[in-house]
């Protein structure tokens, strides 16, 4: 890192298993800067502050103020309670135990939607055949930002006038709505399970294992203990029936949800994927039936296919988007890539 910088702003993308930290230079064109991130175990550290001080100690670096982006709604501005993670953070309560100047506390999937304006062309992956929209020829766009981890995240995106808007929401915990006979069979079963079951029971790491149950109780098969790694491994190598059927479904399940999001956010202008587990997904997306059935919207649908799906191949998009965020409160413009 280069150790000039005048003023580094603190970054952290806070999930349900791991923390990232990294420092922004808010007056580059590239402001993440990328060697100075590091990754903890949320099951190691009792709180996010003890966690930051060994992200400290560790690196040799220090900053005067924070962008926390987390996994949770942000309850007027100042406090989140981790979703899937033991820790509750209050921005000024960091900020007074770690003498931070100011500490921002933002949801991760706003975050990862500010991300965007700053990606390379060669960080972006269309899934599906509809090409990655332009951010320069319209004066108004809406987008879905999406995307399994730990859970679900879910957040709006909007170009207006040259000026993004994020919208932070806790869509991921939205009521599963069954389309397909077997969507109701998987639905009656998790209902059983958990009562309400909402989207972020079957599409995020831990959704495999609940879908995977699910499976074996409908095909009336014995369900082994699986991981999550388990199910996406054996699916990979097609060694087990089940486990490929599993990562289809879920394949076919998250297309409907990205589907009812862009018709609920009238973001015709693109879905945006990301998410810790999407990287695992992405030959299921591609050649399964996640177009299908996000396309499959009734009188809607010659819409939906001229909507693209694009996934984000940033290794760490929430880090880049907090860094964006460092950028606007500096006063600066992002300066977009067009490459």
């Amino acid at each position: 890192m280069d150790r000039s910088i005048a003023s580094p702003t603190l970054l952290a993308d806070l999930g349900g298993t791991n923390v990232r930290f990294a420092l922004a230079d808010a007056a580059s064109a590239d402001p993440l800067l990328l060697d100075s991130v590091r990754r903890y175990r949320v099951k190691d550290f009792d709180t996010l502050a003890d966690t930051i001080r060994q992200y400290f100690a560790d690196t040799g670096h220090i900053a005067t103020q924070a962008i926390i982006a987390a996994a949770g709604r942000i309850a007027n501005g100042e406090t989140v309670q981790i979703t899937n993670n033991p820790w509750a953070v209050s921005a000024h309560g960091l900020q007074a135990e770690l003498g931070f100047e100011r500490v921002r506390l933002v949801n991760d999937f706003a975050a990862q939607g500010m991300s965007i304006p700053l990606l390379h062309r060669d960080q972006l992956q269309a899934v599906g055949n509809v090409l990655p929209p332009e951010h320069d020829h319209k004066s108004t766009q809406t987008f879905v930002v999406m995307g399994p981890g730990t859970g679900l995240g879910v957040a709006g995106l909007l170009y207006r006038h040259g000026h993004w808007i994020v919208l932070e929401t806790e869509g991921g915990h939205s009521g599963f709505a069954a389309h397909t006979a077997e969507d109701v069979e998987i639905l009656h079963r998790l209902n059983a399970r958990f009562g309400r079951v909402s989207n972020e029971r079957m599409i995020c790491g831990n959704g495999l294992v609940n879908l995977y149950l699910a499976l074996a109780d409908i095909a009336g098969q014995p369900a082994q203990e699986y991981t999550p790694e388990d199910i996406t491994a054996r699916a990979t190598d097609s060694s087990d029936a089940l486990c490929v059927r599993t990562v289809e479904t879920l394949a076919g399940i998250f297309g409907s949800v990205a589907g009812d999001l862009v018709l609920s956010l009238g973001g015709w202008d693109g879905v945006y994927l990301t998410g810790g587990v999407l990287k695992i997904l992405m030959p299921w997306l591609q050649h399964g039936g996640f177009r299908e059935r996000f396309e499959a919207k009734g009188r809607f649908r010659d819409t939906m296919e001229r909507v693209p799906t694009i996934a984000i191949t940033h290794p760490e998009p929430g880090l880049l988007g907090a860094a964006a965020l460092a950028v606007l409160e500096s006063g600066r413009s992002l300066r977009q890539h067009s490459d």
